[in-house]
This record gives structure tokens, sequence and C-alpha cells, in this order.
């Protein structure tokens, strides 16, 4: 209930793929499509992030293409992916930011990254 009343209120959404089931996301798809049919029809889908993407792993790369593949047709699918980080998983148990906690990271350098691509696509 707390997801839909955040989308009945939002303009947009980024969707943050983590290691998600290909179908907990078309799962996830439909409602932000539901929520948009009849009760937001300003709300817009910002992009497909993939986060905790360990890329020396197949299963990664296999869950990056079955992403791409099956939405980048329809829903961006952001280039940037937040790689795996020990720091950055640190960081809740720290309350801080990753740019406090581990500023020359690489999860700090992927969200950098993000912004960026982020910026020009709505420019």
């Amino acid at each position: 209930m707390l997801t839909i009343n955040a989308l009945s209120c939002a303009d947009s959404v980024l969707v943050q793929a983590a290691y998600l089931p290909v179908k907990g996301l078309q799962q996830l798809i439909k409602t932000i499509g539901r929520v948009k049919r009849q009760l937001n029809p300003r709300l817009q889908i910002e992009g497909i992030l993939l986060t905790m993407v360990d890329n020396r792993t197949n299963y990664a790369k296999d869950i990056s293409t079955q992403v791409y593949e099956a939405y980048s047709l329809s829903v961006n699918v952001f280039d940037i992916e937040i790689p795996m980080s020990v720091r950055a998983a640190e960081i809740s148990a720290e309350g801080s930011s990753i740019y406090v906690y581990d500023p020359k990271g690489k999860a700090a350098f992927a969200y950098t990254s993000l912004i960026k691509e982020v910026m020009d696509h709505e420019c």
C-alpha cells in the first residue's frame, strides 16, 4: 500500500533492479502502469537502474542482458550499473552517505555517473 501511495504522488520513478528476478521486475512495471492509468496519469518511469552488479559473474551479465532485452525498447535502461561494493553495504550501519563514507569508491563514482546520465537525458 505504501508503494501505491508513493507512486500516486510521484511525477516519476526510477526503478532500482538489484538482482530482481525478471518476473518481479515485470510485476513492478505492471503496477506502475496500473497506477498511471487509474490514479496518476503524470507518472513516468525515468528508467531502470541495475544495482549490486558483480560483472565478474555470468549471472550478473545474464540479468543485465535479460533486463536490457526485455525493457530497452519501452523503458530507458540506464547505461550506468551500480557495482557490488562492500563499502557501500556498510553505509546503512554508519548512517552516512556514500559520498561521505567512501567518496573515492566505485559505488560513489557510479552514482555520480548516473547523475550525469540523468541530467544529460533530461536536457
